[in-house]
């Protein structure tokens, strides 16, 4: 029955209006993902108005697909400026960026694509199996279970992270902080605003990291002699076939970046804690987890098939249960109504033609997408040639204008160049800039699932014990955060020599 639906939605998805659809959306996206600031959800919102006169298939084809080039397009400046064009590619930065400093920007641009291409199709194989099984598995994830994963994801920061758990702590409490400023949707009281209107609305996710990624490169930039060091990347064929060659090595990698982003892209944000998990969880268990940050391919592997993993897997919840899995999805889900759909697990029963022609053009809008980006990483690559003269202020202005983008408001330039200031500082002492940006992006939500929980259970926090599964995400948790105490502890017992661990810039 299931490959009937498949061969059904395939039927649809390869119409050339359909495929035609697909690959503007494509194009669309990379461009919208290249640019800091827009990032797929506003894209995605943009663009919403123009498929109302089209047919609901392809109009989601043309949503999706431009989704699927955001996260593609996000990995480019990630690894050419040091600049995440969205959320998710932060974690991609960390070795993506002293690659292409080293003059591999083509293999890391190729990693990243096949990567991305590797977990998204992950997900999808998934989707199309246990699609009305796993709608079950999630009606019953409550605020508890909500709160649990977001422990769990800042526990793997600092037991896994490797580098000094303490800083990685002091990162989070920090990114935990500015994520309070501004009104408390449970109380209405203003919090740590002293009296300024401005802040009422709190830090926007996407003007910090560009601030502390963004301009915070480029203060550290000018200050080493204003150069872009290894400038030239050599970009043809050969690179993207040797790169090809080196990548099966890593099938751990893929593997283990699959499943982390396949299971946390059903939760609100999966992608940007799935591939700082993937990437904190790579730099463990690899035998060169030293040389991670300093320019390692399977620090780009991790984080771009854990981060495309959960990007796909954020459509299912939307489509099974009409819970959006991402900002993105949230967007696509007021499509959905006003194209007159109703999402949940009806919908594969009322609409069969809609939902098997989306699984399908995932599968297609994914090949088309990795081979659009690969043909074009040469045109990518070519830019690091510009002199950084004229490179540096033309970064500034993109930087300015997707921060100014995000509200339409001058104060947000004033953030960012105040967060690119803390970018800078960060990095002088070697304080990791990761778990801050986590906070950063998490804070609310999982202050919100902490709070809906005390409320359910009056206070008591044995709630996230005695619900097995919050049980069991909370004591993984619990085991993470006392990793760094307990390894000594168990190497003593052992009589394993200690190894001083290299502290980490990221």
């Amino acid at each position: 029955m299931g490959f009937e639906n498949l061969l059904l939605g395939f039927s649809i998805a390869l119409t050339p209006f359909n495929l035609s659809v697909a690959l503007i959306g494509i194009l669309l996206g990379t461009v919208i993902g290249v640019l800091p600031g827009l990032g797929g959800a506003n894209g995605v919102a943009i663009l919403l108005p123009l498929t109302f006169t089209m047919p609901p298939t392809s109009a989601i084809i043309l949503l999706t697909s431009l989704y699927w080039g955001a996260l593609f397009g996000g990995a480019i400046t990630s690894i050419l400026f040091n600049i995440p064009g969205e959320p998710w590619s932060v974690a991609t930065t960390f070795d993506g960026y002293p690659m292409a400093r080293q003059g591999q920007g083509g293999q890391a641009l190729t990693a990243a694509f096949t990567s991305s291409f590797v977990g998204a199709f992950f997900s999808i194989v998934l989707i199309t199996l246990f699609a009305p099984v796993l709608a079950e598995i999630a009606l019953k994830f409550g605020p508890p279970e909500f709160f649990a994963i977001q422990l769990l994801t800042f526990s793997s920061f600092v037991g896994l992270g490797g580098g000094n758990p303490l800083k990685s702590l002091v990162s989070i409490l920090l990114g935990f902080i500015l994520a309070s400023v501004g009104l408390d949707i449970v109380t209405g009281q203003l919090r740590m605003t002293f009296g300024v209107t401005e802040l009422m609305k709190g830090f926007d996710f996407i003007v910090a990291v560009i601030g502390l990624f963004g301009i915070g490169e480029i203060l550290l930039s000018v200050e080493a002699g204003l150069s872009f060091k290894g400038a030239r990347t050599g970009m043809n064929l050969a690179v993207v076939l040797e790169t090809w060659k080196i990548l099966p090595r890593y099938w751990r990698t893929f593997v283990r970046g699959s499943f982390i982003g396949f299971w946390m892209g059903f939760k609100p944000g999966g992608a940007t804690p799935a591939s700082f998990m993937s990437y904190a969880f790579a730099k463990r268990f690899s035998p060169r987890g030293e040389h991670f940050g300093k320019g390692e391919l399977e620090g780009v592997v991790a984080p771009e098939t854990a981060a495309h993993a959960a990007g796909v897997a954020a459509i299912l919840p939307m489509i099974t249960l009409g819970i959006p899995g991402s900002p993105t999805a949230a967007v696509m889900l007021g499509g959905l109504i006003i194209w007159g759909l109703q999402p949940g697990p009806m919908l594969f029963q009322e609409k069969p033609d809609f939902v098997w022609g989306l699984i399908a053009s995932m599968y297609t809008g994914n090949v088309l997408g990795v081979l659009v980006v690969l043909a074009f990483v040469p045109l990518f690559a070519a830019i690091l040639r510009i002199p950084f003269a004229i490179l540096t202020p033309l970064i500034v202005v993109v930087c300015a204008v997707g921060s100014y983008a995000v509200h339409n408001s001058m104060i947000d330039i004033w953030y960012m160049l105040i967060f690119g200031v803390v970018g800078y500082v960060f990095k002088k002492l070697d304080y990791p800039l990761a778990p801050l940006v986590l906070a950063l992006v998490l804070g609310d939500l999982a202050e919100n699932a902490l709070r809906q929980s005390l409320i359910m259970s009056q206070g008591s926090l044995g709630i996230f014990v005695v619900r097995p599964i919050s049980g069991v995400i909370v004591a993984l948790a619990l085991l993470f955060f006392l990793l760094p105490l307990l390894t000594p502890w168990w190497r003593r017992r052992r009589g394993v020599p200690r190894v001083a661990s290299p502290a980490s810039g990221h």
